[in-house]
């Protein structure tokens, strides 16, 4: 977007302007003023010309300006319909220098998680990644991911969703989970139960099949850099928002599966606008986390590169470090794919 577009959605943002003060703040002509505010109705705005100047008393749901109109945050919106992939197209703008750039689609055709797990991505959820170029060293990227996961949580919970975070970056809402008793009844347990993760399909077997969460949202983060500093960051939230429980899997859930349908436009800039809060104070990303954090004091299966690690997640540490207190001691896990264990059934 131009830094006129971008002036002249802020100003209208602040109340009624007139043409002159328009024409005066953005340095272009009479004309030029009229001509972006046909541009914008055009895109679904709707502007009156009032007495006291141009009011904007309609935004469309959705797409680039929509987002951008209010946005307290300094983000470039890149508006798609449609895209194989948001991470995709985010790299390709890293590669041409770009930076502070959210590459926003409608729908994804081509989306893809962690080790390329493929997963769908339909028109209602909020598909986007966040380019941006921190003065940081590679050490401190995960910092930016748990940020992300932070400020999803956040508006989730603006819009009445009893959100947390699983480690490290899955956003969750929990579920009641059943469990046997020695009678062959069933119990109702407080989010007690196996989560089967986004790694289940190739974990091995656990001793139950009932989740105890639903997975609202997964954040994908690539980066590119060299030893002492990031040269960019993607970082790729896909947050289920208004999609429907019939077109989700059993696993995940959506906002308005929870709560109610709410503007994507208005939800993209609270997540934006949180994310941007935390990214300028990386020191407050960490206890942000831990007081969202569903996974502390749970018994956990982490499966790591190096193998297996069981036990009770005890705390979380820079940058992101989950701490597991096994039988063998602590143990810290940089990454892996973590699960929430039920407590041993009492007989």
């Amino acid at each position: 977007m131009s830094d006129t577009r971008r002036a002249l959605l802020s100003a209208l943002a602040d109340g009624p302007v007139s043409g002159p003060e328009l024409a005066d703040r953005l340095d272009i002509s009479r004309a030029a003023v009229w001509k972006h505010v046909e541009s914008l109705r055009d895109e679904g705005f709707v502007v009156e010309s009032e007495s006291d100047g141009y009011v904007v008393t309609e935004v469309p749901e959705y797409g680039g300006p929509a987002i951008e109109y209010g946005l307290e945050a300094d983000y470039d919106v890149a508006f798609h319909d449609v895209l194989g992939s948001t991470n995709d197209t985010a790299r390709e703008l890293a590669s041409e220098g770009e930076s502070d750039v959210v590459v926003v689609a409608r729908e994804q055709s081509a989306s893809k998680g962690r080790k390329e797990r493929a997963w769908t991505a339909p028109d209602g959820g909020v598909w986007m990644s966040v380019l941006i170029r921190p003065d940081e060293p590679p050490a401190f990227a995960p910092l930016y991911t748990l940020a992300m996961a932070v400020a999803v949580c956040d508006a989730a919970r603006e819009a009445g969703v009893d959100a947390s975070i699983k480690w490290p970056n899955d956003v969750i809402v929990s579920r009641p989970s059943k469990r046997a008793t020695s009678d062959g009844s069933s119990d109702s347990v407080e989010s007690d139960g196996v989560i089967v993760s986004e790694s289940s399909d190739d974990s091995p077997d656990t001793d139950a099949s009932d989740h105890d969460y639903r997975k609202l949202c997964g954040i994908l983060t690539e980066m590119e850099g060299e030893a002492d500093r990031v040269s960019w960051l993607v970082i790729g939230p896909g947050i289920n928002v208004n999609i429907a429980p019939e077109e989700l899997p059993e696993e995940a859930t959506s906002v308005s599966a929870e709560a109610s349908p709410v503007e994507r436009r208005i939800f993209v800039q609270r997540v934006l606008e949180r994310f941007d809060e935390l990214r300028a104070d990386l020191d407050s990303v960490l206890p942000a986390w831990r007081e969202r954090a569903d996974t502390l004091g749970r018994r956990v299966r982490v499966h790591t590169a190096n193998g297996v690690v069981e036990g009770e997640a005890i705390g979380i540490e820079h940058p992101g470090t989950l701490v597991v207190r096994t039988d063998d001691g602590e143990t810290r896990v940089h990454a892996g794919d973590c699960e929430h264990l039920r407590p041993v059934a009492e007989t």
